[in-house]
């Protein structure tokens, strides 16, 4: 029987994320899950039934072993990432991971190092750098409409944390879990994008008494690499509604993305207001672009060498080192 010519891909983790872009994959006319792999065998095995009976496993070696399997996608907790994707890349095949790349910097580092050797693609979950929204940012930006750059900051605000539809234990534990690992990669990834490396990181962490919860607040200040500033004030467990906010302030404008998707605008000297975006699915840009990849065209990914660079700044974030 002749094979389909659409890229075959097998997941590990069938969490609300790893769910979510189960789903990502189905709508994408380039993929076709081909096998899909947990740990509770309950819920591989009613994913399975959806899914009209794909193959499923729980050891995700056994899916590794599936010759159909061309594209793994990693959505396993964070401090599994480095073990899981080394196994991925010895087995030979594409990989998509969830962030943040690793558990620590040596972790990080292995994985981008290997990546390299492994000749394949290698590429990381960023949904907001494929948004309409970003988009608008970055030619706002290098178009230098918003003049010269003054200060970035980055506030997030959590009335709650771990958020009502986060389950999972882990995420509000100190060894993986926390809002600085698990928002702030994306706003790392953007300035990155946008500006270049950051430096000069220094933090401060609010901790509770508790040595297995993580953080409750972070106040942040490093440099961009002209010198710039950029300030994080994060927090949580307050009595306020939630609220993120990547905000840019330049000479001649300020521009703002609040919540992940809303982006607000202003001139100089006049008040911010909403630009109204079609909304559109971040995630299905960054498989296009994923899928351009493993064909070997021009294809805009965050690799594994992208994520090693953020990793050094969340781990200084943390201060881990």
């Amino acid at each position: 029987m002749k094979k389909s010519s659409k890229i075959r891909v097998g997941i590990i983790g069938l969490g609300v994320i790893g769910e979510k872009i189960l789903c990502a994959f189905q709508k994408h006319p380039k993929f076709e899950i081909v096998s899909i792999c947990d740990v509770v065998k309950e819920r591989a095995e009613l994913i399975s039934q959806k899914l009209n009976g794909i193959v499923y496993y729980t050891d995700y070696k056994e899916l590794l072993q599936n010759s159909d399997v061309e594209l793994v996608y990693v959505a396993v907790p964070p401090k599994y990432h480095h073990l899981v994707a080394l196994d991925v890349l010895a087995a030979g095949k594409h990989i998509l991971c969830e962030k943040p790349l690793a558990n620590s910097l040596e972790e990080a580092r292995a994985m981008s190092e290997h990546a390299k050797q492994a000749g394949v693609v290698h590429a990381m979950h960023f949904p907001v750098y494929y948004t309409k929204a970003f988009k608008y940012i970055n030619n706002f930006v290098t178009s230098e409409k918003i003049g010269e750059i003054r200060r970035v900051e980055i506030n997030t605000h959590f009335h709650k944390w771990p958020c009502e539809w986060q389950q999972t234990d882990w995420i509000g534990g100190r060894e993986q879990g926390g809002f600085v690992r698990e928002v702030f990669p994306h706003y790392i990834q953007l300035t990155q994008a946008l500006f270049g490396k950051l430096e000069h990181i220094q933090s401060q962490l609010e901790l509770p008494a508790d040595s297995d919860k993580c953080e409750t607040g972070i106040l942040a200040s490093m440099k961009l690499s002209d010198g710039t500033p950029l300030l994080i004030n994060g927090v949580s467990q307050i009595a306020q509604q939630e609220r993120i906010a990547f905000t840019i302030y330049g000479t001649n404008g300020t521009i703002s993305l609040v919540n992940w998707i809303k982006l607000e605008v202003g001139k100089y000297d006049e008040p911010l207001t909403e630009i109204s975006l079609q909304p559109v699915d971040p995630t299905l840009d960054l498989l296009m672009n994923l899928a351009n990849a493993i064909k070997g065209d021009r294809a805009d990914i965050i690799d594994f060498q992208a994520g090693y660079e953020i990793q050094k700044v969340l781990e200084a974030l943390l201060q881990k080192i």
